[in-house]
């Protein structure tokens, strides 16, 4: 899969977020950093399972779909 992801520059640091992954952000000092601390931030937002005992079931289901 390829995510886009927004990269800002501030004070020699760099930061990004990725708008289709909402909450997926993450930070390095350099671009090859953030390179890295963003592919592990988008693995830890996809590998993110669902707590099923908070769940409602008679009135929500989850739908698992591979992308």
């Amino acid at each position: 899969m390829v995510f886009k992801a927004i990269v800002h520059e501030e004070d020699g640091m760099f930061w990004s977020e990725v708008p289709s992954l909402p909450g997926c952000a993450t930070q390095g000092e350099s671009l090859a950093e953030l390179r890295a601390n963003l592919k592990e931030a988008i693995e830890g937002v996809l590998d993110v399972d669902i707590d099923m005992s908070a769940v409602e079931l008679e009135k929500a289901s989850v739908l698992e779909i591979e992308v």
